[in-house]
């Protein structure tokens, strides 16, 4: 594979650096070539091929002009079809990120690779000082998210999180009816999500996956996707998405990859986007020693905040029957409840759902006050990055909120695999009292792939 050297990577990163490709829309037109931004997509397998096609290419003022991922088929026939869509030959399909990050005419990137790449891919492209839309989870650990957030701040990096949910009416609408006193003091929030076992079916080998070695496919640059990670021989179950799901090397499994969303809803109702909770309890399934897939399986986390709010973090199988227990609140697998001194709101993909001093609402029909505050208003996450790229004013979804949600999983993960509770500083940003709680804030990473 054709390798970068590090001198060569940043000299073309400051070269990128020191020639802005964005005219501003008064002098030749808002859709003019010149006010374009030019994206690069790096991971177009799954989410990244969906989230890509669906949020950016049909975006007037926005070129595709790479596609960047290991597997070669993919990188050429998303980059096939984009180009059909342009009618000429505008996105490259290209193998290896730091080519990517080392063009001069990238202005930013959209990372939706296996969630152990994020955080590494992110830093790079700060340090390239290109603008980053990234895919959640955030980070397979903590430490490597305060490392993004020190290189973004310093290159003042307009940073868009996968959380897209903030993005969608409903969402909103249930947050300003928390924020604006409808249901009295907020008391508690539960959260929940699919759990592992709603994919124990994708497994080749199921219900965990085969550990069988075998040869990687090959147009797969198994080395690259591997990345910082520790060197494993290679399974039919590894490298599909499911594996980047649900093997601890490359993720935390779904309590962060889908309980991010719910919990991302807690955090901005509560308004704690800037803080965390300090305590973390919990309990939780973990697939057989030996399995390939051996992240979190099942879990029922409590965090607390320092003013006394709670959150339940539970996955799809712990939630079922405590959802199903309320009233004209049909159970869907995920979703976020806010309790409050009056009543609750609750919502998800599907609907919003309210119940004030025993009575059920008819949200689209309830009466709210003239002149409520709204939260941050965005009805598309691609849109709302790009438009922060040209203004450079904080996104909807902006790296403090990512970091301080991805941690909540983070914390509760660590109470589920070593048994007890997790205190937490949020001044210090680190754990109180437990030396082996701290040491999983970070990881190893493989050379020479590392930060």
């Amino acid at each position: 594979m054709n390798r970068i050297s590090r001198r060569n990577f940043l000299a073309a990163a400051a070269s990128a650096a020191a020639a802005p490709m964005i005219v501003p829309a008064g002098v030749l037109g808002q859709n003019a070539p010149s006010n374009r931004v030019n994206v690069a997509a790096i991971g177009v397998g799954g989410r990244g091929s969906s989230n890509v096609w669906g949020g950016f290419v049909p975006l007037d003022d926005v070129r595709l002009v790479a596609a960047c991922d290991c597997f070669k088929a993919k990188r050429d026939s998303f980059a096939a079809r984009v180009n059909k869509k342009y009618g000429s030959a505008v996105c490259k399909p290209m193998a290896d990120f730091r080519e990517v990050l080392a063009r001069a005419d990238v202005d930013a990137v959209v990372v939706s690779t296996a969630d152990h790449w994020h955080v590494p891919i992110a830093y790079q492209a700060a340090l390239a000082k290109k603008d980053m839309y990234v895919e959640k989870p955030l980070s397979v650990a903590m430490a490597w998210s305060w490392r993004l957030r020190d290189v973004c701040n310093r290159n003042k990096i307009v940073f868009q999180y996968g959380t897209q949910q903030r993005s969608n009416a409903g969402f909103r609408k249930a947050v300003n009816l928390v924020r604006n006193g409808y249901i009295g003091k907020v008391e508690r929030v539960d959260a929940w999500s699919p759990d592992m076992s709603t994919q124990f079916h994708c497994a080749k080998v199921q219900p965990y996956g085969s550990t069988e070695p075998s040869d990687p496919p090959a147009d797969f640059d198994y080395d690259m996707w591997i990345g910082p990670a520790p060197m494993k021989p290679y399974t039919v179950d590894r490298c599909t998405c499911f594996g980047g799901y649900h093997i601890h090397d490359y993720a935390l499994g779904f309590i962060a990859g889908w309980g991010v969303h719910p919990l991302d809803i807690a955090q901005w109702g509560l308004d704690m986007d800037g803080q965390m909770p300090v305590k973390h309890v919990g309990t939780g399934k973990i697939p057989p020693a030996g399995s390939l897939w051996d992240t979190v399986e099942s879990w029922d986390t409590t965090s607390t905040y320092a003013n006394g709010v709670t959150v339940r973090n539970m996955g799809s199988r712990v939630a079922k029957p405590v959802v199903s227990q309320m009233e004209r609140r049909p159970w869907v697998d995920h979703g976020t409840t806010f309790w409050g001194s009056e009543g609750w709101v609750s919502v998800n993909r599907g609907g919003v759902y309210m119940n004030i001093k025993g009575k059920s609402e008819n949200v689209s029909k309830f009466k709210t006050k003239d002149g409520d505050p709204t939260v941050y208003v965005s009805d598309s996450h691609a849109r709302n990055f790009i438009d922060c790229i040209k203004s450079r004013k904080p996104t909807i979804s902006p790296l403090d909120a990512a970091i301080h949600v991805d941690a909540i999983s983070h914390l509760g993960e660590f109470a589920i695999r070593l048994g007890r509770p997790i205190q937490w500083d949020n001044q210090k940003e680190q754990v109180i009292g437990d030396a082996e709680a701290s040491k999983l804030l970070d990881r190893p990473q493989r050379k020479p792939y590392a930060m």
